[in-house]
């Protein structure tokens, strides 16, 4: 079920999941509207002369017109959105294309356009005009004026986001709404909610008392995409087994390498299969399980801002602001536990599981690379780990703010030459180093 669930969120964020349900259901209504026209006997009286078309060489020209037009503004907004993706991919890098691709407005701009025009074609087909037999679809061709002024009104605000979305503040505020998103999907127990993760003295022991071992290997190459622990704690216990997992989600596998190592006593013929089938592989990385993958969207922005061809150290300190603000909220959550135990209290599976320290490692470690030179980035690096280390309250996270503080302030007196900056930057970090 979970994976079901996964496939169908990967679906729902494709570019033509949403235009292709708005062409279809666009089908059907025109299906639905041409079948009421044609039980209905509307009457070109009164001040309905206004808003019914009664000849149909009118109705061909209204139709012929409106499709006509919403193709070619389709085209024009083929082109806005490429533009809008080139100059996203050459200010931002190209890893933020997807997100330009999953924003619902344009994919609901282009599905309404291309749809109008495949509905205006449908009823343009059906209107006959012979000694025989007459059909002018009068309430279909209304509809079809009304679709004109709403696309109209999309295309106006389609515009107008097209204009802000390639600004740098709304990007990283975009990217941090979805770590968010995804932060509180991920973790969404805090610390309290349940007891400390116990501890393993010695792995050793606890695979030793298995007779056998073997290797789990990967059927194909690709990104970790899901791993279903659930499943895999499932099949452990029913085999009476421990698995050893030696990637997590994000990670880039090559066929035949070593996903983990199987312990058992007992084996079944296809338990190395039903293992297996619990890794989703592909070509690139999704953020379902993997945290790392918007961090380092937000990362890259940073990284380009500093380069010396870019030289905008302001955007790096929106994206170290943002990072802040996302590692602060961590530190308030508990992290999936490394060890998976069974109702008896029997270790079954053993994660590659994320922790504060990693994060924040993602987070930092390459902005830190990057910012030796630039004073500003550095003091404000030190800034955001002195606040984290005062938000934090578990120890190991304390260190890991410390590990940080230690590696900016040795890159800020091997690149600081003013003695006061350097002297401002030593003493924020005695707020965390002592």
């Amino acid at each position: 079920m979970k994976k079901l669930l996964f496939f169908w969120s990967e679906l729902k964020s494709t570019f033509w999941f949403v235009p292709v349900i708005i062409i279809v259901g666009a089908i059907f209504f025109a299906i639905l509207i041409l079948s009421i026209d044609g039980n209905l006997a509307l009457k070109n009286e009164g001040i309905k002369r206004f808003f019914f078309i009664g000849s149909s060489a009118s109705a061909r020209s209204v139709l012929s017109t409106i499709s006509g037009a919403m193709i070619g503004v389709a085209g024009t907004v083929f082109s806005v959105t490429l533009v809008a993706l080139t100059l996203a991919s050459s200010q931002f890098g190209p890893r933020l294309i997807r997100n330009f691709m999953y924003v619902r407005l344009n994919q609901v701009v282009l599905g309404t356009y291309i749809s109008t025009y495949i509905y205006c074609l449908i009823v343009l087909n059906t209107i006959k005009d012979t000694e025989d037999y007459k059909f002018i679809p009068s309430l279909s061709i209304l509809f079809s004026i009304l679709f004109a002024v709403m696309n109209i009104v999309l295309l106006i605000i389609f515009i107008h986001r097209i204009a802000i979305s390639i600004q740098a503040d709304h990007v990283i505020s975009e990217i941090s709404v979805s770590i968010g998103k995804e932060v509180k999907k991920l973790f969404p127990e805090t610390e309290d909610d349940k007891q400390e993760e116990p501890i393993i003295a010695d792995l050793k022991e606890e695979t030793a008392i298995y007779r056998k071992e073997i290797s789990i290997p990967a059927t194909q190459y690709g990104y970790v995409q899901y791993v279903d622990i659930d499943a895999l704690l499932q099949l452990a216990t029913e085999s009476k087994s421990l698995i050893k997992l030696n990637y997590r989600p994000g990670s880039y596998i090559v066929k035949g390498i070593d996903l983990g190592t199987f312990y058992y006593h007992e084996i079944e013929e296809d338990i190395l299969e039903k293992i297996q089938k619990q890794f989703i592989l592909g070509s690139a990385r999704t953020s379902q399980q993997d945290i790392e993958l918007s961090i380092h969207q937000m990362v890259e922005i940073a990284v380009r801002a500093l380069s010396p061809g870019v030289n905008d150290p302001y955007t790096a300190i929106s994206c170290i602001d943002n990072l802040t603000s996302t590692l602060c909220y961590l530190s308030t959550k508990k992290f999936p536990p490394s060890y998976r135990f069974d109702d008896e209290e029997n270790l079954r599976v053993i994660t590659n599981a994320y922790d504060f320290e990693l994060v924040t490692d993602v987070a930092f470690n390459q902005i830190r690379l990057y910012s030796s030179g630039n004073t500003a980035v550095v003091l404000k690096l030190m800034d955001a780990l002195v606040l984290i280390h005062k938000m934090v309250k578990n120890q190991k996270y304390k260190d890991a703010a410390k590990k940080h503080a230690r590696k900016v302030l040795n890159v800020g007196q091997q690149c600081i030459s003013d003695k006061e900056d350097l002297e401002i930057l030593t003493e924020k970090s005695k707020q965390i180093l002592g």
